[in-house]
């Protein structure tokens, strides 16, 4: 469905994709995660056309953008981060714009309007102006016009942000069923919504990929590594757990006073008689010890916290 290879864009002394390859089969969910920075906007203007790398090529159903822009963007239907969204306009007139826009017949617009407004359920604020509807909303809108031509891949950048718990709920539900009928590439920062949404993830750092898999693969290939989390009360907590053998990672959180939460990343170490002995040297008072479970918050700090 969508092969990216050797992906390279820079703005100035910055490259913001560096040698970027993946392949995305038909009716797969792929979240696409990474710290802020990471290249994840820029990839996703890359596939959708709206930008030009600077080396390697997108293909998507053997059409490739470079070559073949007009026919490979007709298969993408694409929801920017911003969500730009003319707010004076009623619903009604700005998804007719937004048919001008992509060129869709007059003939078939009626049909592609029904199948749109029903896919997103925003029915009820069809003649609605823009500017007065939620967030959530706005959000439905924004993926309307992405699907008026019907893409086969469809791709959201941060479809969640700035949406309250309840929105969130409904847009995942939404992504859900959309992903029935075609390939879906989404970015989040929210871990959970990842695992819960998609059947496969990406992580970039830098540009570059540094993770492939499903969830419970990227759990796996973590096993290697051990988490322990620690709480603790005392001084100099931080510094001296950093210095422990087989520690590659060290994450506190300060939980008042002298006591805080510390979750350490070993390569495999046992660390339990480690941090026993050091507690004990410094007169540290134990709260808490135990062993953790892989999450995907902790891979993705274990592969993304370097600078």
């Amino acid at each position: 469905m969508l092969t990216v290879q050797h992906l390279t864009k820079s703005f100035g002394d910055t490259k913001a994709v560096d040698d970027l390859s993946f392949t995305i089969s038909s009716g797969e969910i792929v979240g696409f995660l990474g710290p802020n920075g990471a290249g994840k906007t820029t990839t996703m203007r890359l596939i959708a056309g709206y930008l030009s790398p600077d080396r390697g090529e997108v293909i998507i159903d053997d059409l490739s953008m470079e070559e073949e822009g007009s026919d490979a963007r007709c298969l993408i239907g694409y929801l920017p981060e911003n969500n730009p969204l003319y707010k004076d306009m009623l619903v009604s007139e700005f998804l007719t714009l937004s048919a001008d826009l992509k060129n869709i017949p007059r003939h078939k617009r009626r049909d592609a309007f029904d199948f749109a407004v029903s896919a997103v359920d925003i029915g009820d604020v069809f003649y609605r102006p823009v500017g007065e509807l939620s967030k959530g909303y706005k959000q439905r809108v924004g993926m309307a016009v992405a699907l008026l031509h019907r893409p086969s891949l469809l791709i959201l950048d941060e479809p969640t942000e700035g949406l309250d718990p309840n929105q969130r709920t409904e847009i995942r539900a939404l992504i859900t069923s959309l992903a029935k009928e075609r390939t879906i590439l989404l970015s989040t920062h929210v871990m959970q919504e990842a695992s819960m949404l998609c059947n496969r993830i990406l992580i970039i750092h830098h540009g570059k990929l540094v993770a492939d898999g499903t969830p419970k693969d990227l759990a796996k290939n973590a096993e290697r590594q051990s988490s322990l989390v620690v709480e603790l009360e005392g001084t100099g907590i931080e510094a001296a757990l950093k210095t422990l053998p087989g520690v590659i990672g060290v994450r506190i959180e300060q939980m008042g006073g002298e006591r805080m939460h510390a979750t350490l990343t070993s390569n495999g170490e046992e660390l339990q008689p480690h941090v026993l002995a050091m507690a004990h040297a410094h007169g540290w008072k134990i709260w808490r010890l135990a062993e953790e479970e892989q999450k995907l918050e902790d891979i993705f700090h274990s592969l993304t916290h370097s600078s």
